[in-house]
This record gives structure tokens, C-alpha cells and sequence, in this order.
């Protein structure tokens, strides 16, 4: 783990469970205990048990998705079920291959390391990890110029877990070297009302089936969001009401919080707004939709953008960013007889197939 200071530290499996920041407390500690990503466990289960069968260390694991849907949590999760020491950093953190080194030469035999958002190594910390992945060792260069000498280290055998949001950016040789793949999916609202439940239970939370179901259909099928509006909830539950979280506290805790039952908030209900009402529907570019709500283009593509699309209220289009149907009824506003997206004409409530994947 990488300390304020900078300095790289040891933790073990156990250690977010005495943590005492909320996140860390809800974290799952056993494949068991994980809710939801059924195929990942059964395939994750079969790799973990499969090498201590055979009293070997796993091969590297490679966990892709979205954030907020447990690759974190699923790295913890391997440590511990391996009876191993974990160690976290980042790829942000590893600027140089001297770091990378520093932190390879004292694994101990067995040791998971976990390197989040493994796609941002840079480049020469990511050249020695392939050696480092497959044989074990690492050459380091001492000196500069015609002086220069390399010295191999052996490393002791390990297992790598990498998570990445975008494993498009993971280059060839580093995601060949992974022995397993994982993909993380969004949860459905079934699931996450098992999470909810358990984090209520964790947070000592009295919270009806009925909270839970209006909460988890307001998460986007996320568990860290849904964690999140939990706390909230309950902030509002023990300040203007007796602590128990009902239908009704769950809706207007979530009103004021600005999350609607679509699980939009402002700035989401602001970007479509832009779009309908400034744009008459678009298409228009990202810069200029980004001006409209006083936002970063980065802000609006990468944190609204994709669940505006995964709900199907935004269509990108060669042209630009065009509100469908669903988003001009969302706002209580009337979509045009014949919606044109993308150069194509569409009518009103006819699914259009193919149209969105552009």
C-alpha cells in the first residue's frame, strides 16, 4: 500500500476489515460472501483452488470494468483466499521502473501484488513487469552511458492482479502475460438488494425490502453507488425521522440528494436538458454540450456520457450526441413525431436496431 509519505507498505488480507472508513468496512472478504458476477467467481474459484492443489501460486489475474463493481474487492478477496499478503498500488504511482523494482524485490514467495488501473503504468515500469510476470526476475541497469551494467534479481513467486476501466489500453505483451481474464458486468437490482441488505446489516441500518428495492433501482447497477446512497439515506433517516429507512424516507432522502428514480443526477438531468431544450435534441458536439451545463468536455464524457447511453437517452452519432425518445419523456417533454438521429428518421416509440452502437 502506498503511504502519504509515498513509501511503499505491507498489508495483509485482513487488513480493510479493521479499517475504519465506510467503503472498506462493506467490502465482501470471501468469494462467498461476493454477491453478484456469478460466472467470475466459479471461474476465480477454479483458479485459486486449482493451484493450491497443486501448491503453486495462481497465474496473474487481470480484472476489467467499470468502477464501483468490485475489483478491488475481488483482489482482497484473492489474497485472502490464498492465505497471502497483499500488496496495492497503482499504475500512476509506478513512474519509473526503479519503483516497480523496489517493490518486486521484497514480495515474499506467495505475495499477491495488486496494481489498480494497470492500463496508466508508464512504459518502462510496464517493459521489466513482463519479465518480472514470466520468469520472475528483473534486470536492473546500474550506471548511465557505455558504463552501464545490468544486474538480474530474482523475484520470488508471486501473483499480479490488475484492474483496469479500460482494457482497451492495456497493451498486447502486458494483457498476453495474464493467465486469466476477467470482465466485471453491471449488477441487476436483485443483486444489489442483496448488497444493500448485508451493508445494512454491516452498518447496523434498519431498512424495510421495499427501501432497498426504490435505493438499488437508483444505483445504475453499481454497488459502490448503491453503498453510497445508503449512507445517505440513513444520514437523512436518523436526522428527520427515527433511523428506520421506509419507502418513504428512501424517495425523499433521495429527492433531496438529487437522485431521480432513473438514477440521474444533476449534472445527468442538466447535459439532457442542454441537449433537448438548448438543442432541440442535437446532434451537437461534446465541447459545446460541456459549455452549456459550465462542465469540462472530460466531466460530461467519461461521467455522464456512458450510463446516459447504457440507458438509452443519448445516441453518438458521427454527427454528435442526439437525446432519443426516452430522454425527452424522461423530462416530461413531448419527443418530435419523426426523430432524426444520426442522418436517420425515427419514429416514435419504433426501436430502431443497430442505431445506438455508433
Amino acid at each position: 500500500m502506498i503511504d502519504p509519505d509515498g513509501s511503499e507498505s505491507q498489508v495483509t488480507a485482513r487488513y480493510l476489515a479493521a479499517d475504519g472508513e465506510a467503503e472498506a468496512g462493506l467490502r465482501p472478504t470471501s468469494l462467498d460472501d461476493f454477491i453478484g458476477q456469478p460466472r467470475v467467481r466459479e471461474q476465480l474459484t477454479l483458479v485459486l483452488r486449482g493451484a493450491k492443489l497443486r501448491g503453486g501460486t495462481p497465474d496473474h489475474i487481470l480484472l476489467s470494468g467499470p468502477p464501483g463493481l468490485g475489483k478491488t474487492s475481488m483482489a482482497m478477496i484473492v489474497a485472502a483466499e490464498l492465505g497471502s499478503a497483499l500488496r496495492v498500488t497503482s499504475g500512476p504511482a509506478l513512474e519509473r521502473a526503479g519503483d516497480l523494482a523496489a517493490m518486486l524485490s521484497n514480495l515474499v514467495e506467495g505475495d499477491v501484488l495488486f496494481i489498480d488501473e494497470i492500463h496508466r503504468i508508464a512504459r518502462p515500469a510496464e517493459e521489466m513487469l513482463y519479465l518480472a510476470m514470466e520468469d520472475f526476475r528483473v534486470d536492473v541497469v546500474v550506471g548511465k552511458g557505455p558504463g552501464a551494467t545490468s544486474i538480474p534479481l530474482e523475484v520470488a513467486p508471486f501473483t499480479l492482479v490488475g484492474a483496469t476501466t479500460r482494457s482497451g489500453a492495456l497493451t498486447g505483451p502486458l494483457r498476453d502475460r495474464f493467465g486469466f481474464t476477467a470482465h466485471m458486468d453491471f449488477y441487476e437490482p436483485e443483486e444489489l438488494q442483496q448488497i444493500l441488505a448485508r451493508s445494512a446489516r454491516i452498518l447496523g441500518v434498519r431498512i424495510a425490502p421495499e427501501a432497498s428495492a426504490e435505493i438499488a433501482a437508483r444505483s445504475r447497477g453499481t454497488p459502490r453507488i448503491a453503498n453510497r446512497l445508503l449512507r445517505r439515506v440513513r444520514d437523512y433517516a436518523d436526522v428527520r425521522a427515527d433511523g428506520t429507512i421506509t419507502p418513504a424516507i428512501a424517495q425523499a432522502a433521495l429527492v433531496v440528494y438529487d437522485v431521480d428514480p432513473l438514477g440521474l443526477d444533476r449534472l445527468d438531468r442538466a447535459v439532457l436538458g442542454a441537449l433537448v431544450r438548448s438543442f432541440g435534441g442535437g446532434p451537437v458536439g461534446i465541447s459545446t454540450l460541456a459549455v452549456a451545463v459550465g462542465e469540462e468536455p472530460a466531466t460530461v464524457e467519461e461521467v455522464c456520457e456512458p450510463f446516459l447511453v447504457r440507458a438509452g437517452m443519448v445516441a453518438r452519432t458521427p454527427r454528435g450526441r442526439v437525446a432519443t425518445a426516452g430522454a425527452w419523456e424522461h423530462l416530461g417533454l413531448v419527443p418530435p413525431v419523426d426523430l432524426v438521429i444520426g442522418g436517420i428518421e425515427v419514429r416514435a416509440n419504433e426501436p430502431q436496431l443497430g442505431l445506438f452502437d455508433s
